[in-house]
Formats: C-alpha cells, structure tokens, sequence
C-alpha cells in the first residue's frame, strides 16, 4: 500500500486508485471507493483488483472482508474487473446495471439496478445518488462512457465519479507555470447527448440541480484523472467549479437545441 494509491479521504471514505492502459502504453488509471456505512459495514464503490498491499488495507478495515456489505457497481462500462472483485469478496452481495449482467452473466447479481430509484432508496441513509438526463446511458457506440450513476456520500460530503466528470492537474509544465487544475465533463458530451430536441436542455437543467443539491461537497473522486480533496483544494469550491464546467459546454448544448428543433 502506498499513499499515492490508497487515499484517506475522510474518517469514514478511502479512495484506491489502480490502473487502467490504452493499446498497453498510455496508463489513464482508474479507481475504486470503500465507504463505511452509518451501521458499521462498508461498500465498495465500482470493482477493482486490488494489489495485495491494498487487499490488505482494506481487510484490516473491515474485519478481513468479512464487514463488506456490498460492491456497487456504478459504471456500464467498467466492467473487467468485476468478476475479480466478486471473487475477493464472494459474500458481499452484487449491485450494477443491466450491462455488467449481460457481460458476466454467472454472477449472482441482485435484483435492483444500480440506475434505478428504488435501489437509490435503500441507501438512502448514506448516498445520494444521480443518473444524467438528456445523455444515452449506455451509448450503441462502445466507446462512449459518459454516463454512470454518480455517488454522493453524505457524511464525507464526497462525490465519486466515474467519466462523468473529470478533474485534471497539468503536471508538464508545473515546473515553469501554476497552470489552473479543471474540473470538467468528459469530452464525449457532444456524442453522448441523444439525438432528439429537448436533449440538451434536460441534460443542462440536471446539470444545475446538481450543482444545487450537492454543491456543497468538499471532496470529488473522479475515475481517470485524479481526485480533488478539500485539504488540496487551493481554488475554488467544488461547485463553483461545476457550474464553470456547464459554462463551458455552453456552446455543445446550443448547437445540439439548433440541430435538434
């Protein structure tokens, strides 16, 4: 286990980022959450194969395994490491959506999906959760992931995200120029959006609500870039970070309620 990968985010939320390559060459990482919950057990946040440092970590927290509740699957397309997790964990119960069924069929998955409200209901307790509007959940072309179910945990004020959102530090050139760290969506927006009038403006007015209801988040762990933690946080606060992110795709949303009249 080493700092870099396995991250204390609050008393009671870590974030374990792990690795994920493009072609084998260009590494975009990936990540996984444990949250303890107000009962006293824990869930994993989306699936990863832990490195035996970070299994051991995670074991020490919750009684060798024995305290993990279950594994939330969050993302259609992050499914590789699922079977994995599952068998680390055999005893947790199985949460994700209808795609991480239809890839690993032999799981014993339950029966709530994790986009729905109903399984959003039953840890209510401990999460809010939010699923874009205006945007194909899971895209015909599989190379577009930009919807997944985002996770607020509310103890922690702590948002996990999958491609959603991105949080971006330069690191090149920080040597010479403090360049400005960016919250972000991801830049398969334009793809995503589905092809119908009034797409856009259902996925800008969940963008604000958002902004609203959780915008008072301190911590933001996103998937493939790296997380913004309030102790790290030199800027501005998550959500005026946010609504910079939805001013900035002004212009994709404008076009597409042009096209689409």
């Amino acid at each position: 286990m080493t700092k870099d990968t396995f991250i204390q985010v609050a008393d009671d939320f870590w974030n374990i980022r792990g690795s994920f390559k493009i072609g084998l060459i260009a590494d975009i990482g990936t990540h996984v959450s444990l949250v303890k919950l107000q009962n006293g057990k824990f869930v994993f946040l989306d699936s990863y194969t832990l490195s035996d440092s970070d299994r051991k970590a995670v074991d020490k927290l919750t009684n060798g395994g024995r305290d993990i509740e279950a594994i939330i699957n969050l993302h259609p397309f992050h499914t590789l490491h699922v079977a994995t997790m599952h068998g680390m964990y055999p005893n947790a119960m199985l949460f994700g959506t209808d795609r991480h069924k239809q890839k690993n069929p032999e799981l014993p998955w339950e029966t709530l999906n994790t986009n729905e409200p109903e399984f959003h209901r039953y840890y209510d307790d401990d999460f809010d959760f939010s699923v874009p509007a205006g945007v194909d959940f899971v895209s015909s072309n599989e190379n577009i992931h930009f919807s997944s179910v985002l996770a607020l945990h509310k103890r922690s004020k702590t948002i996990h995200v999958d491609d959603t959102f991105m949080y971006v530090r330069p690191p090149i050139l920080k040597k010479w120029f403090d360049l400005p760290a960016a919250l972000s969506f991801h830049p398969t927006l334009v793809q995503a959006l589905q092809r119908r009038q009034g797409a856009a403006q259902e996925f800008k007015e969940w963008a604000k609500e958002l902004t609203e209801l959780w915008g008072d988040a301190e911590n933001l762990c996103a998937a493939h870039t790296t997380p913004l933690l309030k102790e790290n946080n030199k800027g501005a606060s998550i959500k005026i970070r946010m609504q910079k992110a939805l001013r900035n795709v002004k212009l994709i949303l404008l076009a597409h309620k042009r096209w689409y009249r």
